[in-house]
């Protein structure tokens, strides 16, 4: 193995372990904090182990349990980035845009395109211009490959130097700065400076690129130095809650102004942001209140003073906290008159759905999603709630043919593939029900288990099912094939 191929190895196992690291602190209940990582290059990781080292990241960020699974969330997130990456440096690449449900107010980037995004930044953000430039910033990190460019700069050093500097960089990316800098001690000075400078251009970069972005995507460039710089005087008043996106990504009143001044040469105009945005904000506000009587206060008070952003989004979120408190009736008639006035909003579907469930009328609840599923079938969030409310009323054939249906649209979607295996396994069918579970591991990149699951579904078969037994042995042997390789690779 050359020194070349050594450094790179030891880059991805350093990645790998600070990624399992940082994230197992949120199993205990403390806050998420994981590397910013740009796209590897091909220097120092091949694509098989960019994409290996991405399905570990988002297996330990996962394990966590503080991804938020709503499909209406996820939705909105996803189709957000997509937006944003269609004007970057990675048009056509596949990126992964999640929402971790924690109040901090922060963002991370990490391997194969993986970004999240903290709820509470979303709640603290007051334009979908300013969420939109979090995503962006975070997108150039990624497209201008800025950890690997400083594993560039530690492998240039001598051994002992590089080791610790990379560790200190990790490390630091992982949201432990003082930790970070209590490993760099034994590097030499310069070695130091020329990381934190390293770090300081790197925010100024993802600054200048994800501006670009902003304003290629049809968004208000200027939110980017304005959000940053109401966070900055929010830290200064409060300063035992500084926002944690500050202590990741540090910002100085010459940042702030650099990035103004960029942004001032785009011509200014109003910038009107969707609905989608506040309806999710709103969502994410009624989570927030453990007393969902405080909720209702809150939602109720700020429609009689006009505190809000969006007066119908507001409404919205009311109709959910009184949903919440089971003031079902008062809840029905708000969404009812929502429907009335916007009758494509999948949210307000899905909330009448919801709270028709809650009262009971499993019928309505059918009716509801089946006519609006006719009419939007390519709504995953819809999709999803027909496929559980036929599984529920034991309509299993039609919940079958849903999904299936909903796969031919997202192929590589866990959750489908989850709920296709309990209506296999409610129909008897213990072999799909094996088989789809298995796809859904493999979504998820967990090939050591999903190949336990395809062989388990071959034992479940007939012997005389020669058809699904070749269509089990085949896929059997192609992740066989990818695990044989996967190890090779690990020995080289």
């Amino acid at each position: 193995m050359t020194i070349k191929q050594q450094s790179a190895r030891f880059t991805l196992l350093l990645l790998t372990y600070w990624l399992v690291a940082a994230t197992a602190c949120a199993v205990e209940g403390e806050i998420i904090r994981l590397p910013e990582l740009g796209s590897p290059s091909d220097q120092y990781l091949t694509p098989g182990d960019e994409a290996r080292l991405g399905r570990e990241f988002m297996l330990s960020v996962r394990k966590s349990g503080s991804v938020l699974e709503d499909p209406l969330i996820t939705e909105y997130i996803q189709q957000l980035g997509d937006m944003l990456l269609k004007q970057s440096e990675a048009v056509g690449q596949t990126f992964t845009f999640f929402v971790i449900n924690k109040p901090e107010i922060n963002a991370f980037a990490g391997p194969g395109g993986h970004i999240g995004i903290y709820s509470g930044l979303i709640l603290a953000t007051q334009s979908e211009s300013e969420l939109a430039s979090v995503i962006a910033h975070e997108i150039a990190h990624v497209t201008q490959k800025h950890l690997l460019r400083a594993f560039d700069a530690a492998n240039r050093m001598s051994g002992k130097t590089a080791a610790l500097l990379l560790a200190s960089i990790l490390v630091g990316a992982a949201g432990s700065p003082d930790a970070g800098i209590a490993m760099a001690a034994g590097v030499q000075a310069g070695a130091i400076q020329e990381q934190i400078n390293f770090t300081r251009s790197n925010e100024e970069e993802a600054d200048t690129v994800g501006i670009g972005i902003l304003a290629e995507s049809d968004f208000d460039p200027r939110a980017m130095p304005v959000f940053f710089e109401r966070l900055t005087h929010a830290g200064r008043l409060y300063e035992s809650g500084i926002p944690e996106i500050l202590r990741t990504h540090p910002v100085t009143t010459n940042r702030i102004a650099d990035a103004l001044g960029r942004a001032e040469k785009y011509s200014y105009r109003h910038y009107q942001g969707t609905l989608g945005y506040h309806l999710v904000r709103e969502a994410l506000r009624v989570r927030e209140f453990k007393d969902p009587g405080k909720a209702v206060k809150h939602f109720s008070s700020g429609l009689d003073d006009g505190r809000h952003l969006n007066q119908e989004a507001h409404e919205y979120g009311y109709a959910l906290a009184l949903s919440a408190d089971q003031r079902y009736k008062e809840a029905e008639g708000i969404i009812d008159d929502l429907l009335r006035r916007n009758p494509s909003q999948v949210e307000y579907i899905l909330a009448s759905a919801a709270i028709a469930e809650k009262r009971g009328n499993r019928e309505k609840v059918l009716d509801t999603l089946e006519t609006y599923y006719s009419l939007i079938p390519e709504s995953y969030p819809l999709a999803v709630a027909y496929i559980e409310a036929l599984t529920t009323a034991n309509h299993l054939g039609k919940a079958r043919r849903i999904t299936q249906q909903a796969i031919t649209l997202r192929n590589n979607e866990p959750r489908l593939y989850r709920m296709l295996s309990k209506i296999e396994e409610l129909t008897g069918n213990q072999a799909d029900s094996h088989r789809m579970l298995a796809e859904a591991l493999v979504a998820n990149g967990e090939y050591h288990p999903a190949v336990r699951q395809l062989e388990i579904a071959l034992k479940a078969v007939g012997k005389s099912d020669f058809y699904r037994i070749s269509k089990i042995e085949s896929r059997l042997s192609k992740l066989r094939d990818v695990l044989k390789a996967q190890k090779e690779d690990d020995k080289r």
